[in-house]
């Protein structure tokens, strides 16, 4: 018979350790008729030291060792397949319980190693420049999925005792996810974890108002980057859909709302699209966006895919545009594509079959 524990009004069957918080953790092993100190040891073993199976959880008797894997389980997806770009970027495919597939990447020397992790099996948002987007929204990933990347991610790249960043900017959208994401941001920054401090990690919106406005009261928070792409609604209600939901104005007032640290910035990510959104009127039209905003913008000339009907314009436009940018005293700097030759680039991924 499953295992089941119940936290508040959140009923977990099976019980999944790997997405329960430190104090979550303890409830479950004062459940079990354990201490808290053995739930604290669990959590220890899974988040600090990168543990996904029970048996290897040397300092707890054989016998709750056994008890653990008979009643729970520690979610981890498996490595299908990975590929290694010629500029050492690398991406896995990787495969969940129920068969379904995302992809993560990892971008070495960025200058430090960075993870970019996914939070949603496809994604609904329909940008029009991004190929995970034709996937639709196949469905949410749990807390315990989206920390199991980062387990894997660090065990195969060798990176489990040591600093790296994070990047929520896989397939999906974040904040149409909150719940789940926020719950793995504080399991990964959890001092007695992996300890990720929050400064390593960062957020990537779209511009889910609703969720930037919940992310706005949250005590502890990731840094933010939102994904603009566009300077008047006509324009991004095309590029960015959600767009006609939530308007430019709106989405730019939360921004100037948001609560930031004294030297902190948002991050204003533009993919710049030939001929479509790389005219110094837009150049110009994004410096007056930004007025009254702790902003830099990093610039992405956009990587080209069969399925996207647009194309990357060239270096003397891309030049251009960050050139007005910065005469005009916006920090700004062009992002140099990571993997492309392995289509592990920003809007490139995609996984054709979502399950078997």
């Amino acid at each position: 018979m499953a295992f089941t524990v119940e936290q508040g009004s959140e009923l977990l069957h099976p019980l999944d350790f790997s997405g329960l918080e430190r104090s979550e953790l303890e409830h479950a092993a004062v459940t079990l008729g354990l201490s808290a100190f053995r739930g604290r040891q669990i959590f220890h073993w899974i988040h600090q030291r990168g543990v996904s199976d029970f048996a290897a959880m040397t300092s707890l008797p054989t016998e709750l060792r056994a008890t653990l894997g008979a009643r729970g389980t520690i979610t981890e997806p498996t490595l299908d397949s990975k590929q290694v770009s010629t500029d050492g970027t690398t991406k896995f495919l990787l495969k969940l319980a129920d068969g379904r597939r995302i992809e993560a990447v990892y971008i070495p020397d960025t200058p430090a190693q960075t993870f970019c992790i996914s939070t949603q099996v496809g994604c609904a948002m329909a940008c029009g420049f991004c190929l995970t987007g034709k996937m639709g929204l196949v469905r949410h990933l749990t807390a315990g999925e989206i920390i199991g990347q980062v387990r894997m991610l660090a065990r195969e790249t060798g990176l489990v005792a040591s600093a790296f960043n994070l990047v929520f900017m896989g397939m999906g959208e974040p904040l149409h996810n909150y719940e789940a994401t926020m719950k793995a941001f504080r399991i990964l920054t959890d001092k007695q974890g992996l300890a990720v401090p929050p400064r390593r990690i960062t957020l990537s919106t779209v511009g889910v108002l609703p969720g930037l406005e919940r992310l706005a009261e949250e005590p502890l928070m990731p840094n933010l980057a939102i994904s603009l792409h566009a300077t008047t609604d006509e324009q991004r209600d095309t590029l960015a859909p959600i767009n006609r939901k939530y308007k430019l104005k709106d989405l730019m007032d939360a921004c100037r709302a948001f609560p930031l640290p004294r030297r902190g910035r948002i991050t204003f990510e533009y993919v710049l699209l030939d001929q479509v959104n790389d005219t110094p009127d837009d150049a110009r039209r994004l410096v007056r966006l930004l007025e009254g905003i702790q902003a830099k913008v990093n610039l992405l000339p956009l990587n080209e895919a069969d399925r996207i009907p647009f194309a990357r314009p060239s270096d003397e436009r891309v030049n251009a545009f960050a050139a007005i940018l910065a005469e005009r005293g916006v920090t700004v700097s062009v992002r140099k594509s990571r993997g492309r030759d392995i289509r592990a680039a920003c809007g490139q991924l995609l996984v054709e079959t979502a399950a078997n």
